[in-house]
């Protein structure tokens, strides 16, 4: 019985210490750019480049007062339309995700930008169980200590826009050869309409799929009163 209850104790001090620097790091990262992410890392040590050519990643960080509102409001408009209103879980989506499921599909399209900026961040992209279960709490203390901006801010600074390419700053560069706030409403939503798969969908050559894509969120966006709709974050 001592050794369980030190097991026990052990696993508890343990666990206090985990979320202890998992408050203090988000709370820091509340102020502190990131200068990369776990998807990234995993990203330089997995990459495979073609013969004689290097590694090559493509990150710049851009503040959020240089993201023009059109960027913002297209990925809010593809990824999380209730970003404004939510504590980090889409319930709605969640249970419409878990009825597909039951139902024989895939466990996957609740996932909001809270839950996408803490698995970009600190996690692994694998959809298991033990993900999930990590990212959970990952999330709650993200949407406690940073403000919905600060969410968004990372969020379009982490995520994977195509193959090599992470942040709204870098693929504005390698794909329309300008910076990130030059760009227009119709730009903005191809940008958001490879987020599903961005080494798959292609933003400098978008198939069919992808520029349908494009068009129904530009619709969602004015849907959702254009960049008035910001003013909720």
């Amino acid at each position: 019985m001592r050794l369980v209850r030190r097991l026990l104790k052990t696993l508890a001090a343990a666990f206090v210490l985990l979320l202890l620097m998992s408050i203090l790091l988000i709370l820091a990262l509340r102020w502190v750019d990131p200068p990369t992410s776990a998807f990234m890392i995993r990203h330089w040590l997995l990459a495979e480049p073609p013969a004689n050519a290097e590694k090559r990643l493509y990150h710049e960080w851009v503040e959020a007062d240089q993201i023009p509102a059109e960027v913002k409001l297209a990925v809010i408009a593809a990824e999380d339309q209730r970003f404004p209103s939510h504590t980090g879980f889409d319930l709605v989506e969640l249970r419409k995700a878990l009825e597909r499921w039951r139902n024989g599909g895939s466990l996957r399209g609740a996932s909001t930008l809270s839950q996408q900026t803490a698995k970009n961040l600190f996690l692994w992209p694998s959809s298991d169980w033990l993900r999930k279960a990590v990212e959970a709490p990952l999330t709650l203390l993200i949407e406690l200590l940073w403000p919905k901006e600060r969410i968004l801010e990372v969020y379009l600074n982490i995520a994977q826009f195509g193959p090599d390419t992470y942040g709204v700053g870098a693929a504005s560069w390698r794909f329309f050869d300008r910076p990130v706030f030059t760009l227009s409403t119709p730009e903005a939503a191809l940008l958001a309409a490879v987020l599903p798969n961005p080494n798959s969908y292609r933003v400098d050559s978008p198939s069919p799929q992808v520029r349908r894509k494009a068009a129904w969120i530009e619709r969602q966006m004015r849907n959702l009163g254009g960049p008035a709709y910001l003013d909720q974050l």
